[in-house]
Parts: C-alpha cells; sequence; structure tokens
C-alpha cells in the first residue's frame, strides 16, 4: 500500500545527497509501479496508515543501539516516525525514488526530536550507492507490492546486508479484504485495483508470496507471520483510520483510471464504492491480513552478470 524505489524510466541512476535545510529541487522520478500517485491526499493517506497500524505492525521490531539500518522505500516517511521511536539507538538511512516523497520526508520530520537519526537520500534500490555490508539490518514495508521483480530486489538487497544481518518485510494482500455486508460490487472494485497494479508491473497479491520470496533469493531462517486488522463498530479508531482513509480510500482513488481502463462504467463503480463503504457504518465489519517476514543474510549476495 505504500511506496516502491524504482529508477527513472531512462534507466539512469538516480542517487543525490539531499540538502539538510532546502527544499528538493531533483525532479521527481517516473515510478512505474506505484499505481497510488504521489499528491497530497496519498500522503495523508500514508500517514494515517503508518499511524493507525504502528501498534500492529511495528511490534517486535526494534534495532540496538549503534546498528545501522537501511529503510527501503521509505516514501513520506510515514514508517520512518515509528521506527526512531522504537529504535532510538539506531542510525536509520532512508531512500526512496522519489526527491517530492523525500521532500515531503524532511519536512515531517523538520521539528522531529530525534531527525539526527535519520539520513535521507535518494536512491534506486537495484544499484544502491553503498559498500557491501553496509547495514545491519534492513527494513522493507509496503515496498514489493510495486516492483516487477521482487525477488531481484532482495537478492540486489542482500549486498548491503552484512551476513548474519537481519531483514524485515512487511506487505499487504487485498484478497484477504473481506467484510460484512458481503458485495459482489465491493469485491469487483477492489478487484479494480489489482488489475491496475499489475498492469503497472505490481502484485497487489503479493503478501502470500512473502516466504517463498525470501527464500528463493538465498535469506535464512525465514519466518512469516500473518498480521490481521479486524474494525467493526467497537474500535473507531481502526474503522476511520484503516477501513475509511488506509482501504478505501486507496480504492477511491483509482477510480478514474479503472473507468478509463474500461473494468467498469460510473454507475458500476458508485454501487462497489457505496457497498464498500457500508463496512465502515453500523453494523458493518472489514478484515484485512498483513504478512510480517523476518529473515537473515547467510552471506554475501551473488553479484549479478
Amino acid at each position: 500500500m505504500d511506496r516502491a524505489t524504482r529508477s527513472p524510466a531512462d534507466g539512469r541512476q538516480a542517487v543525490h545527497d539531499l540538502a539538510p535545510d532546502t527544499d528538493d529541487a531533483f525532479p521527481a522520478p517516473v515510478v512505474g509501479g506505484y499505481v497510488h500517485g504521489y499528491s497530497a491526499h496519498e500522503a495523508r493517506r500514508l500517514g494515517d496508515q503508518a499511524s493507525t497500524l504502528a501498534a500492529l505492525l511495528h511490534a517486535g521490531t526494534a534495532y540496538p543501539a549503534g546498528s545501522r539500518v537501511l529503510e527501503v522505500g521509505c516514501g513520506v516517511g510515514a514508517q520512518t516516525s515509528h521506527l526512531v521511536e522504537s529504535s532510538p539507538g539506531a542510525h536509520i538511512t532512508a531512500i526512496d525514488a522519489s526527491a517530492v516523497s523525500l521532500a515531503e520526508a524532511r519536512a515531517r520530520f523538520r521539528d522531529h526530536p530525534r531527525r539526527e537519526q535519520v539520513t535521507w537520500r535518494q536512491a534506486d534500490l537495484l544499484q544502491l550507492p553503498y559498500a557491501d555490508g553496509s547495514f545491519d539490518h534492513l527494513f522493507i514495508c509496503f515496498v514489493l507490492e510495486h516492483l516487477p521483480d521482487p525477488r531481484r530486489a532482495l537478492i540486489s538487497l542482500r549486498r548491503v546486508l552484512r551476513p548474519g544481518g537481519t531483514v524485515t518485510v512487511i506487505e499487504g494482500d487485498h484478497g484477504s479484504a473481506f467484510f460484512h455486508p458481503d458485495s459482489a460490487d465491493a469485491r469487483a472494485v477492489i478487484g479494480h485495483q489489482i488489475a491496475l497494479q499489475a498492469a503497472a508491473g505490481g502484485n497487489a497479491l503479493v503478501g502470500r508470496q512473502l516466504h517463498p520470496l525470501l527464500t528463493a533469493a538465498g535469506y535464512d531462517d525465514v519466518a512469516v507471520r500473518a498480521r490481521t486488522v479486524y474494525a467493526d463498530s467497537t474500535r473507531p479508531a481502526l474503522v476511520e483510520g484503516f477501513t475509511r482513509n488506509t482501504f478505501i480510500a486507496m480504492i477511491e482513488a483509482v477510480r478514474d483510471d479503472a473507468l478509463a481502463a474500461g473494468f467498469t462504467d460510473v454507475a458500476g463503480w458508485d454501487r462497489g464504492v457505496a457497498d464498500l463503504r457500508r463496512s465502515a457504518q453500523d453494523g458493518g465489519t472489514f478484515h484485512y491480513t498483513f504478512a510480517k517476514g523476518h529473515a537473515v543474510n547467510p552471506g554475501p549476495a551473488p553479484r549479478e552478470p
């Protein structure tokens, strides 16, 4: 549900240090798989998502003081703030392909009491500007879903992770969404978002593939566990923060693309979204499952020819 770190469409490496006290002057790379866009609305949605799900997704993730952590695909810094809270002595290097998103992240952290704990950098995850074994830990949240070849990305990232270092990966799976009252029209609009993400080179169902992807990329001690969101009227913060402001907002954002692709018509779209909104009303329920994986780098990754 978050942002990917891919290079510009012309294939040139995009690596820049961002000046700490100046506006980001770099042009935004074209991130082909990021179907959600880069609007202010999307930045707010990512913030709502991170805040609402912090306890669920970040539980059990804390890095020792002095450790070097690479956050891959930091986007607007929505997850970064939770990383620094849970690991106050670690140094976080947060990378993303989009200079626009990094500028938003810097603004978010401008008055943060632990802003010096984070280094921001624009980079392509397949061409990282770091020496082998530069980091003790990798944190990857909502990134693989936007990549055309997530296995290749995980192999590439192993190069900068020291032997014995850990990787934590969190991904969603839109196929895990179910709700009451059930509705074929609501399931259809979710399917349109899944199809659009696939057409953009991503995979909104990648959560179910996390274990085989990490294993195929050569990591050891792979363990993946489900983190499930359940929201009903007795949990109003989840209804508002996740059902409405994260999931339904994400679906609503692809309306124009779904219509332009001919997946549905206006009436069909409106029926589906209206039915989906009923799950956030009294008497409605909403379920969604994330996958959180943890693994260890057994040694240097093979270099690509």
